[in-house]
């Protein structure tokens, strides 16, 4: 790890610089809080603060003030880095923050790498890699949800239970070892190898693996495009979907010509939402483009709404392009919009039919609800409907949070591979020496999840993706 020096004295502004009431400086490392003094109106205070203490002043370069702050003193091993730390609140506002960030420099602090606040941590055994991670996912979570998830692995429950599984590992490890070493020691436990306690790790690994689509789903997110013909009401119920006002509504057919997009919590799934150019047959230049660019957004989309308005009923053309739609092989959901306009009796008996209607065609099998952007009515079916077609052959049973990273998941993958060498050595007529490397080998992969085993490039990998400040 070149890129960082731990207990060099580091700096870095840990707030977005801008118009604020307050913004945050970070430091770190040796001799930070006598660097931080040499800046300080009140040093020899400073110097003989207590940690986990505020003590106030001005950050001043010669006699000249700087800005008035409160500095929040931690001294070492009880801070976030386990190093001496201060942290310096100023006023907000890009000119106070830089100006007092540029004299930390000046006085022998050096700019901190992205991550590398939460490196020291990790190094310095204040936290495991499972957490270091989940600080970034949660600067990251779109959703309560998926906010909620990260916090539980920063709280450590997904390190718990890691732990779980090696303690069944290494009781499994030990008493095969035993059965190797001492085969002819009379107070050696005959059969000590017992592979229930390796099958209990293997089930419960294979639990926290299963739970890694779930997990991603809350992470990422997904693409959800809003197709169908001109007027069928995808610019209202857009906006339905974000309560705001963001795509212009219009009775004027093709008044939507280029795709609209914006992110919103589905049911806790962070979804990026598409208004898209309504699909109908035209030869206006502009409305045309709009309409091959709305196919083709339609083909990189995780799942597709088609909007029919309902009052009119479904036409040949939108059938076509439900067909068309369908080849891309994502999940789809028809929704028949502005149920508040079924007034009559026969238009409510043709959509009461509808979904039963054309038995093998457009239509068939097929998800579909009934909604109306202008009142609300069904949207809580759409976003039922929508949960399920996205959670479809997906683990989601588990209540604690499963893994946070695919480099998580994928030692892990590893780690249960080895498991299940090692149960079946036993009928494979392998000596038992292959199952003790087999379980070795599977505790290593789960050390490089939490960072007990931890290769220089993958904790490059994972530090470098954090903000500076964190």
């Amino acid at each position: 790890m070149k890129r960082y020096a731990p207990n060099e004295a580091v700096a870095a502004v840990a707030t977005a610089l801008g118009p604020s009431a307050l913004a945050v400086i970070r430091t770190s490392g040796a001799d930070c809080i006598k660097l931080v003094s040499t800046v300080f109106s009140r040093s020899q205070t400073l110097l003989k603060a207590e940690g986990n203490s505020l003590v106030y002043g001005w950050i001043q370069n010669g006699t000249e003030k700087i800005d008035e702050v409160m500095l929040g003193v931690y001294r070492a091993p009880k801070s976030f880095t386990g190093e001496d730390m201060v942290e310096i609140f100023c006023h907000g506002g890009t000119s106070p923050v830089l100006a007092v960030y540029r004299l930390l420099l000046q006085n022998g602090f050096r700019a901190a790498e992205p991550g590398e606040f939460s490196f020291r941590a990790f190094i310095n055994g204040k936290t495991d890699l499972t957490r270091a991670e989940a600080v970034k996912e949660i600067i990251d979570s779109k959703t309560e949800v998926s906010r909620s998830r990260a916090c539980g692995r920063l709280a450590g429950s997904l390190y718990e239970e890691l732990a779980e599984i090696k303690k069944a590992v290494i009781f499994a490890l030990s008493g095969l070892e035993a059965d190797i070493e001492y085969p002819e020691d009379e107070n050696a436990v005959s059969g000590a190898f017992d592979p229930a306690h390796l099958i209990e790790a293997r089930d419960k690994l294979a639990s926290l693996i299963s739970s890694w689509e779930c997990e991603k789903l809350y992470q990422d997110g997904v693409r959800m495009v809003l197709c169908g013909r001109t007027n069928a009401g995808k610019s209202s119920l857009f906006n339905a979907l974000l309560k705001e006002e963001r795509a212009i509504v219009s009775d004027i057919h093709g008044t939507t010509r280029d795709w609209i997009e914006s992110w919103l919590s589905f049911g806790g799934i962070p979804v990026r939402l598409f208004d898209t150019a309504g699909l109908r047959e035209t030869e206006d230049i502009v409305e045309k483009a709009g309409v091959e660019r709305t196919m083709d957004l339609s083909s990189e989309a995780d799942i597709l709404l088609y909007l029919i308005d309902s009052s009119q009923g479904a036409a040949e053309e939108d059938k076509r392009a439900i067909e068309r739609l369908a080849q891309h092989g994502k999940p789809l959901v028809i929704v028949w919009n502005k149920i508040d306009k079924v007034k009559t009796a026969a238009q409510s008996e043709t959509l009461q039919s509808a979904p039963d209607a054309e038995k093998g065609g457009a239509f068939n099998g097929t998800a579909q609800v009934r909604v109306s952007a202008k009142n609300g009515q069904g949207i809580d079916d759409l976003t039922e409907t929508v949960q399920k077609l996205l959670f479809a052959g997906i683990h989601t049973e588990r209540g604690q949070s499963g893994f946070g990273s695919l480099r998580q998941k994928q030692a892990a993958d590893e780690a249960l591979e080895s498991l299940n060498h090692a149960i079946a050595v036993p009928d494979t007529g392998l000596s038992l020496d292959a199952a003790v490397q087999d379980m070795e080998d599977a505790l290593a992969f789960l050390g490089e999840i939490t960072g007990e085993v931890s290769p220089d490039d993958i904790l490059e990998n994972i530090f470098s993706r954090f903000c500076v400040g964190k």
